[in-house]
């Protein structure tokens, strides 16, 4: 885990969950925006990614094992006693949520940038392997196909990513099957849903998760504080993409919001 502080009087402290596959690296252009706009920003990798990918072929991270690990990361963002926002990008977002509606850690607001709620690529493929496999071959390897390509159609976005850790999506069927049974849970759930502020963003041009049915599930919360953003020309990375300045800015604008509905004045 790693702290980038702002220079000067912090007004929020914002901790970014990446996705799956990713690591804290791919954020350096973010986190010194979010810095200079005078946010501390609170971030690692999550288990089994970063230096750890170099040593592994294949991930098989529990998800209660993520979401120890996010705790650490809220943890530490709430000792500096100000605003806690968390941005969870794809993966990171769908378990930004389940962390959410089940920790008590106060958390001003959540931005969601292309969650995992439903992958278009492979689904039915993958799901129709796995059952006719059944649990005896939980450890089984299989590849979700994923590249650095279907992330970003931007070049600059797509060198900020092209470096030397290993980008592979190769996990095993049980991983799979985890993550597929937190995404049914969270959007066939009718209890539980959040309440605090939530900004959520998707792209047309995402090949890898559904932004309609990260839609639904924002019109089922039961905050009175939502907005909801697709962003036209954009891949799913939305912080690497061809429209990242403009998503920053709505990004910028709805923590800025949510801080003076909390009395806080914003310069």
């Amino acid at each position: 885990m790693w702290k980038w502080e702002a220079e000067g009087q912090a007004k929020a402290v914002v901790v970014i969950i990446h996705s799956a596959f990713e690591h804290h690296r791919w954020y350096a252009w973010l986190i010194e925006k979010l810095r200079v706009e005078g946010h501390h920003v609170v971030m690692g990798d999550l288990p089994g990614h970063g230096e750890d990918s170099k040593y592994s072929r294949v991930h098989d991270e529990s998800i209660n094992k993520y979401l120890v690990y996010i705790k650490h990361l809220m943890q530490n963002a709430v000792a500096y006693e100000l605003p806690v926002f968390v941005i969870g990008q794809g993966l990171g977002g769908t378990l930004a949520i389940e962390f959410l509606k089940k920790k008590s850690i106060e958390c001003a607001g959540l931005i969601l940038t292309s969650p995992w709620l439903h992958l278009k690529k492979n689904t039915n493929l993958l799901t129709n392997a796995i059952t006719s496999l059944g649990t005896i071959a939980s450890s089984k390897k299989i590849s979700l196909e994923f590249d650095k390509k279907m992330l970003t159609g931007n070049m600059e976005g797509y060198n900020e990513i092209n470096d030397s850790i290993p980008y592979h999506s190769n996990v095993t069927v049980r991983w799979y099957k985890d993550v597929q049974q937190l995404t049914k849970n969270i959007t066939a759930e009718q209890e539980s849903h959040l309440t605090l502020p939530i900004l959520l963003m998707t792209a047309k041009q995402d090949k890898i998760t559904d932004p309609l049915a990260a839609k639904k599930w924002l019109m089922n919360q039961g905050t009175s504080e939502m907005q909801y953003k697709e962003w036209t020309n954009s891949h799913h990375n939305l912080f690497h993409d061809n429209e990242r300045e403009e998503v920053f800015i709505y990004k910028r604008d709805f923590i800025n919001n949510v801080i003076r509905s909390l009395g806080y004045i914003v310069n």
